[in-house]
């Protein structure tokens, strides 16, 4: 993400235009990002404006949509083992730390919660065989009762959720991301 600021709006997003400008023709393959494969285009950017102490800010969060045979749904996509709790895209509200799960989870959750708690497997039931191995790790972990289930589940959520947005950033919070997203950067003119 690249935060702007200005107390001039023309500026900003003169400068926005450019950053989206540069970010939708640019590739790293070394950084596997590639603006477009067979005519698709991959790269967009998502705003997120505000006013703040005075001066209008705007992040600009990157974002590329490719595809591989491994991961049909984006690389940058919540990756498949862990659909059973995320498998909807990563919007605006996660990249600004928020997590918005499935209405779903719910149910699901309170259900789970119980099976656990009596010793169940959850393979044996429609809506909770998805989390039937991510159940399985946790017993090996966990020693689930009536009274401690759903606080287990509600942090084991949590954990599954913070690798799901691990997935999501293009360019990732280690030496080789923050060298590849400098590349960047340092393109824009």
């Amino acid at each position: 993400m690249i935060r702007l600021r200005s107390e001039h709006d023309e500026r900003l997003v003169e400068l926005a235009d450019r950053i989206l400008a540069a970010w939708r023709g640019y590739s790293d393959p070394e950084a596997f990002i590639f603006a477009e494969t067979d005519g698709e285009p991959h790269n967009t950017i998502t705003p997120i404006a505000r006013m703040r102490d005075g001066q209008f800010e705007l992040d600009l969060v990157l974002r590329n949509n490719i595809t591989t045979e491994e991961h049909p749904m984006g690389v940058y996509h919540p990756h498949k083992e862990l659909h059973h709790i995320k498998k909807e895209n990563i919007g605006l509200i996660e990249v600004m730390g928020l997590a918005v799960l499935p209405a779903r989870l719910k149910g699901e959750m309170a259900k789970l919660a119980q099976v656990l708690a009596e010793g169940g497997d959850p393979a044996g039931d429609p809506d909770l065989e998805k989390h039937a191995e991510w159940a399985k790790e946790l017993c090996s972990r966990y020693s689930f009762t009536r009274e401690n289930a759903d606080g287990i589940l509600q942090k084991e959520i949590g954990a599954v959720f913070a690798r799901v947005l691990e997935h999501a950033g293009v360019y990732k919070c280690d030496e080789q991301g923050r060298a590849a997203f400098l590349r960047f950067i340092e393109s824009v003119r």
